[in-house]
């Protein structure tokens, strides 16, 4: 079967990627730096049946988008993160399981010079193994060293690279030589398509007791400023309640006005021995009944080990 001509490619994939558009509410777009073709390959597998890997040229993703936008405005979020040497992973699935599938599939790469760092390099404090002939790459990065047993040992933890900074030909060669290899590379999420909505992927890793934290907390800020400034709100009136009864106690307990509410109150201040009698008289009821549970756990304790002794007697089954 021959291989199909340019226009005709060009076509098909302009109609696999608006496919992929309508089909899938949900996708990343994705850095595909560094990530050879049979590291792509085995991505590709692990997200089989859960998401679609979509890669192609930026001019061609851009056409197919601007040409899709009458139907879908949404997608036009998605123009202008389509730069540098990115991808598409349509999913369907919970995006931060889609994500972990992703990060697990990072392979570790050793340093080449020229490349960007993608995080700090710490070279630990350690004996190197490396003969004294060496010692001139650790003096060109500036790294403290002696001499042990005939071989370099590196004296504290240095770092040698900051995340964004391009390795040099003597860091590349000095890892390479350590045996270090410091970054892992794979397809990397730069942001995240769900809906119509474009956001950061960092928006991932709020969980739900998050939201609510921070729900409860701006819930606690609204009813102390309707407190402070007494403005009536859902979140303040339940306070405004609370504090006008125990205004109306304090009145109660000052005169002879009386309430149902406030009799326990008044007969406490009367005689708050009484309620200090009743408060001696719950505390060795409690204890009774929890010393009442431990002695029925016992029990029951007793009772499995005599049946357990009682089943095996020592005689076989045809004895």
């Amino acid at each position: 079967m021959g291989r199909e001509d340019k226009a005709t490619w060009k076509s098909n994939y302009f109609l696999k990627l608006i496919n992929f558009l309508d089909e899938y509410p949900k996708c990343f777009i994705v850095g595909a730096d560094n990530v050879g073709s049979k590291q792509m390959q085995q991505i590709r597998i692990s997200l089989r049946g859960n998401a679609v890997v979509m890669m192609g040229k930026n001019t061609m993703m851009r056409k197919a988008i601007r040409g899709h936008i009458e139907r879908n405005p949404a997608l036009e979020r998605i123009l202008p993160h389509i730069r540098g040497n990115v991808g598409f992973v349509f999913t369907k699935s919970d995006l931060g399981e889609i994500r972990e599938k992703l990060l697990d599939n990072k392979v570790q790469a050793p340093a080449r010079a020229n490349a960007i760092a993608p995080c700090a390099v710490v070279i630990p404090a350690q004996n190197t193994g490396l003969g004294p002939e060496k010692t001139s790459f650790f003096q060109a990065l500036s790294i403290p060293t002696k001499i042990s047993k005939g071989t370099i040992e590196i004296i504290n933890d240095v770092h040698i690279l900051k995340e964004g900074e391009k390795v040099g030909p003597s860091e590349a060669a000095l890892l390479n030589m350590l045996n270090i290899s410091p970054f892992s590379y794979g397809l990397a999420v730069q942001m995240v398509y769900d809906s119509g909505t474009i956001f950061e992927p960092k928006i991932l890793d709020i969980k739900p007791e998050d939201l609510l934290a921070k729900f409860s907390e701006a819930v606690g800020n609204v009813a102390a400023v309707c407190l402070s400034i007494g403005y009536p709100s859902v979140a303040s009136v339940p306070h405004m309640l609370i504090n006008g009864f125990k205004n109306l106690l304090a009145v109660a307990a000052e005169t002879e006005i009386e309430f149902k509410e406030a009799e326990t109150l008044k007969e406490y201040l009367k005689d708050p021995s009484k309620f200090a009698a009743a408060a001696a008289a719950v505390a060795p009821a409690a204890a009774l009944a929890d010393a009442g549970k431990t002695e029925s756990k016992k029990e029951e304790k007793k009772v499995e080990s005599e049946s357990e002794e009682d089943d095996d007697m020592g005689f076989g089954l045809f004895d």
